[in-house]
C-alpha cells in the first residue's frame, strides 16, 4: 500500500510540471503578444518604448522561457500562482471563483451522461437487432459526430429562443444582481450548458456499453442462467450488472477529461463564466500564469478521476484488487 501511495504521488508530481512547462512553451510559442493583447493596439500605439518596456518587465513576457518557468515554480511552491494579466487579479482567486461556476456544471453533465448512457447501452444490447436497438444507435452515432459548439447553439436556439423555458446564458439572468440570485434561478442558467455536455459523452459510453451487455449475454453462464428458468430481466440484474459496471466505470472516468474539454465550447456558447471561459480568455490574452493554472486543475481532476476508478476496480471485482496486492 506504501508503494502504491508513494507511485501515484511521484505520478502526480511529475504530471504536473510535465503540464506546467508544457503549457508555458505553447503559450511562449504563440504569436500573441501579452503586452499588446491586455493593452489594446489603440494604447500600444501611443505608448513610449520605454513604458512598454516596463509593462514587458513587469509581466515578464521579455525573459527566456525558462527564467519565466523557474521564476514561476519558485512562486508556486511558496503559494503564489502569480497574477492574472487579463483579470488583473491573483490566479487562485480567479480560479478558485470560476471553478465555483463550472465544478458543479461538470458534475450534472457527468453523473447524466453516464447513468444515461449505461442505462440506453444496456437496452440496446438486451434488444440486439430490434428497433429500439437501431434507435439507440442512431442516436449515438450522430452525437458522435456532432460539434459540441453546433450542438450547443442548437440547444440555445430551441430552448432559450423559440421556447422561451430557459435564459440565453450567463450564470444569473440578466438585470439581476449576483448576491440576489436563488439557487432556483441560478439552477435555471445552469440547465442548457449541462444538458449539453451530457448530451455530447452519452455516446461513448451507451455504444461500448452496448457491446459489453451482448459479450455478456452471450456467455456460457449466462446460457446455464436461462436453461434453469430466469428471465431475461433476471440475467441482467443477477449476472450481468458486475460485469457491465466494470467497464462502465472505466468510460465514465475516463470521460471526465473529454467533459471538461467540451465545457471549454459550451461555456463560450452560453457565455457561462466559469474555467472554460477563463481559459479561452487567458489564451486569447497570452495569460500564461492563468493558463498554467486552469491546465493543471484540469491534469489534477482527471488524474484524480483514473485514481477513483483503480480503487473502485477492487471493490467492484476483488479479483482485481488481489491480484494487484499479489
Amino acid at each position: 500500500m506504501l508503494k502504491l501511495v508513494v507511485q501515484n504521488i511521484l505520478k502526480f508530481v511529475l504530471l504536473m510540471l510535465a503540464v506546467s512547462f508544457v503549457t508555458f512553451a505553447l503559450v511562449a510559442a504563440s504569436p500573441i503578444d501579452p503586452v499588446q493583447a491586455n493593452v489594446g493596439q489603440n494604447a500600444l500605439l501611443g505608448m513610449s518604448a520605454e513604458h512598454r518596456a516596463q509593462l514587458s518587465a513587469y509581466w515578464g513576457s521579455d525573459l527566456p522561457l525558462w527564467e519565466r518557468y523557474i521564476s514561476w515554480l519558485g512562486g508556486v511552491v511558496q503559494g503564489d500562482w502569480g497574477t492574472s494579466l487579463r483579470f488583473d487579479a491573483p490566479v487562485a482567486q480567479v480560479v478558485a471563483a470560476k471553478a465555483q461556476n463550472s465544478l458543479l456544471l461538470l458534475a450534472l453533465a457527468w453523473l447524466f451522461s453516464g447513468i444515461f448512457g449505461f442505462v440506453l447501452g444496456i437496452v440496446a444490447g438486451v434488444k440486439r437487432g430490434a428497433l429500439v436497438d437501431r434507435a439507440i444507435k442512431g442516436y449515438c452515432y450522430v452525437l458522435a459526430s456532432t460539434p459540441t459548439f453546433w450542438l450547443g447553439l442548437l440547444v440555445l436556439m430551441v430552448f432559450a429562443v423559440w421556447l422561451r423555458w430557459f435564459p440565453m446564458g450567463f450564470s444569473v439572468p440578466i438585470g439581476v444582481a449576483a448576491s440576489e440570485v436563488t439557487i432556483f434561478q441560478s439552477l435555471q442558467c445552469m440547465v442548457l450548458p449541462a444538458l449539453t455536455l451530457s448530451l455530447v459523452g452519452v455516446a461513448n459510453i451507451a455504444l461500448h456499453t452496448r457491446e459489453k451487455t451482448i459479450d455478456v449475454l452471450e456467455s456460457d453462464y449466462v446460457r446455464f442462467a436461462r436453461a434453469r428458468g430466469e428471465s431475461e430481466l433476471s440475467v441482467v440484474l443477477h449476472h450481468g450488472l458486475r460485469n457491465l459496471a466494470l467497464p462502465a466505470l472505466t468510460l465514465q472516468f475516463a470521460s471526465i477529461s473529454e467533459i471538461f474539454g467540451g465545457s471549454v465550447l459550451v461555456e463560450q456558447v452560453f457565455s457561462y463564466p466559469g474555467l472554460g471561459q477563463a481559459a479561452v480568455t487567458a489564451g486569447l490574452g497570452g495569460d500564461a500564469p492563468l493558463l498554467v493554472c486552469i491546465a493543471i486543475a484540469s491534469a489534477a481532476l482527471v488524474f484524480a478521476g483514473n485514481l477513483v476508478a483503480n480503487i473502485l476496480y477492487g471493490v467492484v471485482d476483488p479479483r482485481i484488487g488481489g491480484g494487484r496486492r499479489a
